[in-house]
């Protein structure tokens, strides 16, 4: 059949057309996207089925796509299954499932050469709608659950099972493994796993009937996934405050924090709620903005609980006036901020590294913050621990910088463990007895060169250790005072207490070529998947091999400045436009501008190994690396 004659069948039922150029072929490494609508109930089956994968010890990576608002914009969801173990996006899609007719040319745009078309073709199309390099696999969804279905909402919602079991057929998914997790799904409700098998078969039977079945891109069981468990960043995080301590959140929704807020929730409802009396040992509200949320965790922690806020770079915003309150009057508080793109509104559903300059120097006159910036899940909640140990010890807010791309996707990570023997970290709190015995307190003394002074809880002793917290000037006994030599000395105390948090945080971790480079490259967050196959493709295709240093936390330790010290060119990688973390590196140490390259990516969409390869190389060597898709 010619491409001409092929495409004018395309409306057939049970069709496909092939392409004029060889299919790809591959096992347990390609990338699906689902190209649905928001609002259609395609997301539980679409994680259905990447679960799916899962299951049979295939690593997967997914990537939710949705638009800012409630129902009927377009949404994507897309994995990218690895054998290898690359976590990264990539570019371009080799299986597109198109259930938006709204999104249709773009989504056929984006598949590679030699890639498939899953369709529904109850409708023909014209042929101007398709590619002939690409194999094109139709299959009359909409008549099929017509016919099978009376009610609306279930056409609907089964319509999505039915696809995935064809795609079951298509790709080699062992449909046991989906039963098994419908039957976990809807444990107890009998009824509906019985009608979600019968329409999975439905699909499933369909496609090994008419269609062909494997495709190119096929799944073999594999063992690569290990004791690894599929969480995402923001549920993490959360769990990892409750195991800190903290009993108080006060937060304000805003996308991509809320669901952190919202597992800290149902982590309490569970974890801290006593089991014969019902009492409830947390607080949790709901304040009416930003400002006031970032305002009630600070009376919270003054008065000694464990508190935090989540928000996302507008929230950062509101909420700087009361930040610089609790770095000056040095009140424990943190935050969490699930980066997005802005500024102002921005694109609240696309992912970005841009509050990094805020949350570093938030507020106005001379403030820093200590910050914490996870890589994926396991560090999510490792660092969400450790935040409140680190506020209580340097009496200061400290920020935990996730972002959308690891908030609010569900990734492989390591388990989540912790030590029982573990005890929090209140830092220098002068008791009762202490107070008693007629030891000096200065609430803003330094008493041993480390330059945190004691605090005291409220109610602490009935005549001794009480103090006025005031956001204005004062003394090393909370004083008033305008004078201008304790003002300076208390911003001295401050700034070396800055010094004191540099030997507090997580060291930047550095990974060597193995063999001696004049190049480096520094990246953080959510960057991180995608760097290790950014420096193999650069490698492999230039020639250039790269040491990496991935920077966990600001102040930055002795290892970052000796990291830039040791090379002639170190590469900065960021996903926002200004180069932020350069900056702060240029700032904090003085490092020379001129040995530090931008590498920025910030469209909104998380950031790939080929775009990165390509910057570098393009800095490196005039011989452009080769996309992937190519």
């Amino acid at each position: 059949m010619s491409p001409q004659d092929a495409s004018q069948a395309v409306g057939a039922p049970g069709s496909t057309v092939a392409p004029i150029v060889a299919p790809i072929v591959a096992v347990n490494d390609f990338v699906v996207k689902f190209a649905n609508v928001n609002g259609s109930g395609s997301a539980s089956a679409n994680q259905l089925f990447a679960k799916a994968i899962l299951r049979m010890g295939i690593p997967v990576t997914p990537r939710n796509i949705f638009p800012s608002n409630i129902q009927g914009l377009p949404t994507w969801y897309e994995m990218r299954i690895s054998d290898k173990g690359h976590m990264g996006a990539r570019l371009g899609t080799d299986l597109m499932v198109a259930m938006n007719p709204q999104t249709w040319d773009e989504d056929v745009k984006s598949i590679r050469p030699g890639g498939y078309l899953f369709y529904d073709n109850t409708k023909p199309m014209p042929a101007s709608k398709f590619r002939t390099d690409i194999t094109v696999v139709g299959m009359p969804l909409t008549s099929f659950t017509n016919a099978a279905y009376s009610v609306p909402r279930e056409r609907q919602l089964f319509k999505n099972i039915i696809y995935v079991g064809a795609l079951s057929a298509l790709i080699n998914i062992d449909p046991t493994v989906i039963e098994g997790l419908l039957a976990d799904q809807f444990k107890g409700r009998d009824k509906l796993i019985a009608a979600n098998h019968k329409a999975l078969h439905m699909g499933r039977d369909y496609a090994l009937a008419h269609l062909p079945c494997p495709l190119g891109l096929t799944l073999v069981p594999s063992d690569k996934v290990g004791d690894r468990i599929f969480i995402d960043g923001n549920a993490a995080a959360a769990l990892g405050a409750l195991y800190g301590g903290a009993t108080v959140c006060a937060w304000y929704p805003i996308t991509p924090s809320s669901s952190l807020a919202e597992a800290f929730i149902s982590y309490c409802a569970r974890y801290r709620t006593d089991k014969e009396t019902g009492k409830k040992r947390y607080g949790i509200i709901q304040a009416e903005d930003e400002l006031s949320s970032i305002g009630m965790v600070i009376g919270a922690a003054w008065n000694g609980a464990r508190a935090f806020t989540a928000t996302s770079g507008p929230g950062i915003s509101l909420m700087s006036e009361f930040i610089g309150l609790a770095y000056f009057a040095e009140i424990p508080a943190v935050i969490f901020d699930v980066q997005r793109s802005g500024p102002s509104t921005g694109m609240p559903t696309r992912t970005q590294q841009s509050d990094i300059a805020i949350c570093a120097y938030a507020s106005h006159g001379d403030t820093k913050h200590p910050l914490l910036i996870p890589e994926d899940p396991h560090e999510c909640f490792v660092f969400g621990a450790a935040a409140m140990d680190l506020a209580d010890r340097l009496q200061t807010p400290v920020f935990v910088m996730l972002d959308l791309e690891i908030g609010m996707n569900e990734r492989l990570t390591a388990p989540l463990t912790w030590d029982d023997n573990r005890r929090m970290d209140r830092g220098k709190v002068m008791t009762s007895e202490e107070l008693q015995a007629g030891r000096v307190f200065g609430r803003y003394l330094d008493v041993d060169g480390d330059a945190i002074s004691y605090r005291t809880y409220p109610g602490t002793h009935p005549s001794k250790g009480s103090f006025f917290t005031r956001g204005t000037s004062r003394d090393e006994f909370a004083r008033y005072t305008e004078a201008g030599d304790a003002y300076q000395r208390n911003m001295e105390r401050l700034l070396k207490k800055w010094n004191t948090a540099k030997t507090l945080m997580p060291p930047a971790i550095r990974t060597d070529a193995g063999t001696l480079t004049k190049y480096g490259v520094i990246f953080y967050g959510s960057t991180s998947p995608a760097i290790p196959e950014a420096a193999e493709l650069l490698a492999q295709q230039t020639g250039v091999v790269l040491d990496q240093l991935r920077i966990r936390a600001f102040p930055f330790g002795p290892e970052v400045e000796k990291f830039i010290d040791a090379h002639e060119t170190v590469f900065v990688v960021e996903q926002n436009r200004d180069a932020q973390m350069r900056s702060l590196l240029i700032n904090e140490l003085e490092a020379n501008p001129k040995k530090l390259v931008r590498v920025l990516h910030y469209n909104g969409e998380p950031i790939t190994a080929e775009f990165i390869a390509q910057a570098i190389a393009a800095h490196t060597n005039p011989t452009p690396v080769r996309e992937a898709a190519e």
